[in-house]
């Protein structure tokens, strides 16, 4: 594959290829799109190419579309009108789509809740109704109580694409910190209600809020009067301390810019939690994302004039601390890939003195809590939760118990209480909360929604196959009981592959939904999650990226080979760092897929540090400014790897205005390159949305609305595809 389209000519050498180029694929151009299902559709609309050409590192490169990088230009504007016309005019005909958007709201309009957060005897959780678009705050004044609504998100925006969240809540349960968060942008406003001990239509908000920013640390002061947050400003995260009833400007600043002789900039993400105990200020500083380093600092809040001092200071890795009395019970991979907890002495920190409590074992550890005077470890065997249970000082005690192969969240409880919640799903099972008695171990069932969705007719089984290197790689395959394996059955699947994320088998009413119609499910482990710890992850990182997209493929061909499928019955989807894979995807191996749906991608890898929060992702891909890393990211960059007279699949790109963390501007450029260089009839569209972002957040009657329109462009897609 070569490095780049263009690279290396001289200016006039350069434009004379462009015209013969261009040339050429008008001339093999379709006149007509055929969609699916006997779709027909005009061309795409013409973007104007405006080439800016520049050289980097010595290799010579043209961005025919920089100029839509400016969301706010007027042709900007002009064009994605244009673009959301032309898509509408797909959409409007896929009589399967009403269809869909009955069969989600069924699977989707059901009651559901988060855990529940127990504080001075009651209990916090967030609740939707089925009736409505958004979660609310509600508490029970004991377990088995009445739901009453102490936030109403319903009430928040005319569009109801207004969610809420909790951020705090005091030990004694009288007073909620809570953030409002307007579509799916990352940023939040905070704010206070007072909680009325008996009604709660007597609770009140008190006048002091934070302004909308991106924060990663919201707690109260021990004694209530005052909050303490990180956000993140362009220069780096800062930690301060708000004393309610004074003014914003004269918040205290605790922590950032420096410390010790170290300088704090963006790539150095800040967050903190206050103990259980109200004892310790815990400060955490990571570097990148995700972090290579993490440093932890303690203040301890006994001792108002206390100084802040490191507890873990300059190792490079990730320890992730629980705190006990005063000790800290640390996640970490240091010297442990596949994790191990420590436990600290907050006044001994030195590591020579930490104590292994529970040591790494085969299976990656992903999460620890202490609840109940018990340590919960909970770990992944081949991608499903197992939770062992220790006692303080590393005995093993038992194991909580699981219905079925599926994903657990960590149990959350008090650290001296005798309960702790979480909830398990799987990809036929919706996601159902537990109470889980320390003492007993028995478990017993908080809330579970009444989805009309038949889990005994359906099952999941993982199969591993063999990676272009040889790699043993994991995947779920999930369908209806029964269906046959002869090559002709429409197959999603989707993937991610990066900064350590586990993909574990967890509900979606999407893929719900694809199964439904007789479809298989497919959802491999690619390199450069954290499935199997640091040594998997980073066999997808940097330079080794290319093993997260060897391994896709591989999946994808397993899934032909062994009948579950074919290339034309075959859809993919990813989103974020899924959605670099799916750009990969339609420049490597689209001959691979019958359609690829692209949310919110990052795709020009050779420019994505310079917008937003870009410059995190330099520690998980590198950065073009490197003359290093410049290379190979030229050589998978998708934007900088579109050939003309390219023949693609079906491609939906989706993004939305509020998408605060991936610049829309990828999917932008993306689409107007792939339109004027595909010589295929197959309808390249694009998804734009102005109300939606990266993060959750946009109403149930939107993200229906939404994911019928993807599952109608992949399902029309495939399932109209002819029989190999």
């Amino acid at each position: 594959m070569t490095s780049a389209p263009f690279s290396q000519h001289s200016t006039a050498a350069l434009f004379l290829f462009l015209l013969l180029a261009l040339c050429a694929i008008a001339a093999d151009k379709p006149a007509e799109v055929k969609g699916g299902n006997g779709i027909i559709l005009p061309p795409p609309p013409a973007t104007e190419a405006q080439p800016v050409t520049e050289n980097i590192h010595g290799t010579t490169l043209t961005d025919p579309y920089r100029w839509l990088e400016d969301a706010k230009s007027p042709a900007t504007r002009a064009w994605i009108a244009e673009q959301t016309k032309y898509t509408e005019q797909y959409l409007s005909q896929v009589k399967i789509r009403p269809e869909i958007v009955n069969d989600l709201t069924r699977l989707e309009r059901v009651e559901s809740y988060s855990a529940p957060i127990e504080r001075g005897g009651n209990y916090f959780f967030k609740k939707r109704q089925a009736d409505e678009n958004q979660g609310s705050i509600y508490l029970r004044r004991s377990l088995h109580g009445k739901d009453e609504r102490l936030v109403d998100a319903t009430k928040l925006s005319a569009d109801q694409n207004t969610s809420v969240q909790i951020n705090d809540i005091s030990n004694d349960g009288t007073r909620l910190v809570y953030g409002i968060r307007s579509g799916g942008a990352d940023e939040e406003s905070v704010h206070i209600l007072d909680v009325d001990k008996t009604d709660v239509a007597k609770s009140r908000e008190l006048p002091d809020s934070l302004p909308s920013a991106r924060y990663s640390g919201i707690q109260l002061s021990p004694d209530k009067q005052g909050l303490y947050y990180a956000r993140f400003d362009p220069a780096g995260t800062l930690v301060f301390y708000h004393k309610l009833g004074s003014p914003a400007p004269s918040d205290e600043l605790i922590f950032g810019k420096s410390f010790a002789g170290e300088n704090f900039g963006p790539m150095e993400l800040i967050n903190f939690q206050i103990s259980e105990n109200e004892r310790y200020l815990m400060i955490a500083v990571e570097h990148g994302v995700p972090a290579t380093r993490v440093d932890i600092y303690v203040k301890d809040l006994r001792q108002p004039n206390s100084a802040i001092r490191p507890v873990v200071h300059g190792i490079d890795n990730r320890f992730t601390p629980v705190n006990y009395a005063d000790d800290l019970y640390l996640l970490t991979d240091y010297q442990a890939p596949n994790y191990r907890v420590v436990k600290v002495e907050i006044s001994n920190p030195e590591p020579q003195r930490w104590t292994n409590v529970v040591p790494e074992g085969k299976d990656v550890i992903s999460g620890i809590s202490i609840v109940g005077g018990k340590l919960f470890v909970a770990g992944l065997h081949d991608v499903v939760t197992e939770t062992r249970i220790f006692s303080l000082d590393g005995k093993q005690t038992g194991r909580v118990s699981y219905p079925t192969l599926g994903a657990a969240s960590e149990l959350d409880g008090r650290e001296n209480g005798n309960e702790g919640f979480y909830s398990f799903e799987s990809f036929i099972i919706p996601p159902t909360i537990y109470r889980y008695d320390v003492a007993t171990g028995k478990t017993e069932i908080f809330a579970k929604p009444t989805v009309p969705f038949a889990s005994d007719q359906y099952e999941v089984k993982q199969v591993f196959y063999k990676s272009k290197d040889g790699t043993s790689v994991p995947m779920f395959i999930s369908s209806k009981k029964g269906v046959k394996r002869d090559g002709n059955t429409p197959t999603l699947m989707s993937a991610y592959g990066g900064f350590l994320v586990d993909l574990t088998p967890a509900w979606n009413p999407e893929f719900a939904w694809w199964m439904e119609q007789g479809g298989f499910y497919a959802q491999p482990n690619l390199r450069g999650g954290g499935e199997y710890g640091e040594k998997w992850h980073q066999a997808g990182m940097f330079e080794h990226k290319q093993n997260v997209f060897d391994d896709f493929f591989a999946a994808a061909q397993y899934l032909v080979d062994e009948k579950y499928t074919s290339r034309q019955r075959l859809a993919t989807r990813g989103r974020s760092n899924g959605g670099l894979l799916m750009g990969v995807t339609m420049t490597q191996h689209p001959e691979m897929f019958g359609a690829i749906w692209c949310g919110y991608p990052l795709l020009d890898m050779i420019r994505f540090q310079n917008f937003l929060v870009g410059k995190w992702w330099t520690a998980e891909y590198g950065s073009a400014d490197n003359p290093d890393q410049f290379p190979y990211l030229l050589k998978y960059s998708p934007y900088q790897n579109v050939k003309p007279g390219m023949k693609l699949p079906a491609i939906m790109f989706n993004t939305g205005d509020s998408d605060t963390r991936v610049d829309p501007l990828h999917a932008r450029k993306m689409t107007a390159l792939v339109q004027a260089d595909n010589v295929g009839d197959r309808p390249i569209l694009l998804h734009y949305q102005t109300v939606s972002g990266h993060s959750a957040g946009v109403s149930i009657r939107q993200a229906i609305n939404d994911t019928a329109d993807e599952l109608a462009f992949l399902w029309n897609e495939v399932s109209g595809a002819p029989n190999p």
